[in-house]
């Protein structure tokens, strides 16, 4: 059982809850929260002594304590630039040689000039 509970349905806390003030507004909150945080007492003693509903002070206090955390200031992000490492690449070189002569060339060679070169070496 819940005596003397605000908002409960005994007898006698209707009028017990009506002399309770809640936060008018936002700045009122935040001044009482301040308050509380100087007095080194609970909400609910602290409450109790201002005559303030401590569900009303709560309920801002959780509110406001989600709202700082998510428009928390934040460092500005900066943009940086990533640029992909360049890794020396070691070219393959092949040598191809066919009698008295040779002809050296990388991955990055045309075969069709290559064939061009051989039918020009077979000619001679």
């Amino acid at each position: 059982m819940t005596h003397g509970l605000p908002g409960s349905s005994l007898p006698g806390t209707e009028m017990q809850n009506s002399k309770l003030r809640k936060m008018a507004d936002e700045a009122d909150a935040r001044a009482c929260l301040s308050a509380l945080a100087r007095s080194g007492k609970t909400l609910s003693e602290w409450a109790r002594t201002k005559q303030l509903d401590g569900r009303s002070l709560r309920a801002w206090q959780i509110n406001l304590s989600k709202r700082t955390a998510t428009t928390a200031p934040t460092k500005r992000a900066r943009l940086v630039e990533l640029v992909p490492a360049s890794t020396p690449s070691v070219a393959a070189r092949y040598v191809i040689r066919v009698h008295d002569t040779s002809i050296e060339v990388g991955d990055d060679f045309d075969a069709g000039t290559l064939k061009r070169i051989v039918e020009a070496l077979r000619a001679c």
